[in-house]
């Protein structure tokens, strides 16, 4: 918005020629957010504290411990989406399709999420919404988006460590609308600590910042051999304000945390990670940066295997963070070793731009 009413001024105002550099307007963007989070956090969790009573039910099969974090109010994630939707409208080129879509997809995931936490809080159950019933609506929104992009966009996807790209074609739409799924369910898995999936989603959120400006720049794209994406540029406006809006809920969020973040913000912000990543055909690339996510991930799906296929568990507890918890690390140490593995795999995901 600002973009759009004040750069065209800029002839009349030079100050106003900051507003066409994408480097200038994502640091606001970020800075924006992280204000917005900081200053409406303790107004909003007193809200729900009052609004929510019992705050998140907690499960029974769960460890032990966190039967203490009873009466902890959830749908903090509207806080996170609040800021990081107004910071984008702000700061962007409202002009631009890409950045509109990734809106559309984060309030979208957002209000599915949002209908999980808010039955949860109804039927003071730690079970909302039918897993299939939250799969449905999701990949409904996520087709109409992987057949936008395959239409304005050439249906490849990029190979890490190698000079090529994939052409899926007609198979592209499908295999954005997996990775918008698989990446919201994903974040949502992890979301099961104080702070733990928050912190590695601000991380990655980074890493696709840079990547997609690089795509976004001709020459920068041309020079990396990577897939240039025209207009992807402006999408580093909407990482920015991701990274500000994480950042200021973490401030919440930490251990012990005041607020939880809910199906409401979990699974918005994978689905924004899985869509900023398919706008620029780096999806590999988000399977690296976001290996952590792959990892919570697939420990369910093995663990769900084994037990129907032998009978047996691999893990003491799925998702992964809960057997650590279980052989007796503390919450902050699961925590921070989870926060460091993320932010090794967001460079290394970087420097496969350079390894080709």
């Amino acid at each position: 918005m600002l973009y759009n009413l004040l750069y065209p001024l800029a002839d009349r105002i030079s100050a106003f020629n900051l507003f066409q550099y994408i480097t200038f307007r994502t640091v606001y963007a970020l800075l924006t957010a992280l204000a917005l989070s900081w200053l409406l956090g303790p107004w909003f969790i007193r809200r729900l504290k009052l609004t929510q009573g019992g705050g998140q039910p907690i499960r029974n099969d769960g460890p032990a411990s966190h039967l203490s974090k009873a009466g902890t109010p959830t749908m903090g994630g509207v806080l996170i989406l609040f800021a990081l939707v107004l910071s984008t409208l702000l700061w962007a080129d409202l002009t631009n399709r890409l950045v509109w879509l990734a809106v559309l997809v984060t309030v979208s995931y957002g209000f599915i999420g949002g209908y999980d936490d808010w039955l949860k809080l109804a039927r003071r159950d730690s079970k909302g919404l039918a897993g299939r019933w939250k799969l449905v609506f999701q990949t409904l929104v996520a087709l109409l988006v992987g057949a936008a992009l395959a239409a304005w966009t050439h249906p490849v996807v990029d190979i890490p460590f190698f000079k090529t790209q994939w052409d899926m074609g007609w198979w592209y739409a499908p295999f954005v609308a997996f990775v918008l799924v698989g990446a919201s369910n994903a974040v949502n898995l992890t979301d099961g600590l104080d702070g733990l999936a928050v912190a590695p989603t601000f991380m990655v959120a980074a890493a696709l910042a840079v990547v997609v400006y690089l795509s976004g720049h001709a020459h920068f794209s041309a020079y990396l051999m990577i897939p240039h994406v025209p207009g992807a540029g402006e999408l580093t406006v909407f990482c920015g304000a991701m990274v500000g809006a994480c950042l200021g809920f973490l401030w919440f969020n930490t251990y012990p945390a005041q607020v939880f973040m809910g199906d409401v913000g979990a699974l918005a912000l994978g689905g924004a990670l899985g869509f900023v990543a398919s706008a620029v055909h780096q999806q590999l690339l988000l399977a690296i940066a976001g290996g952590l996510f792959v990892l919570e991930a697939v420990s369910v799906m093995v663990q769900v295997a084994s037990f129907k296929l032998t009978g047996r568990r691999v893990f003491r507890m799925a998702p992964i963070h809960h057997h650590f918890e279980l052989k007796g690390w503390p919450e902050p140490k699961v925590i921070v070793r989870f926060w460091i593995i993320s932010l090794i795999l967001a460079l290394v995901a970087l420097s496969t731009l350079k390894i080709r």
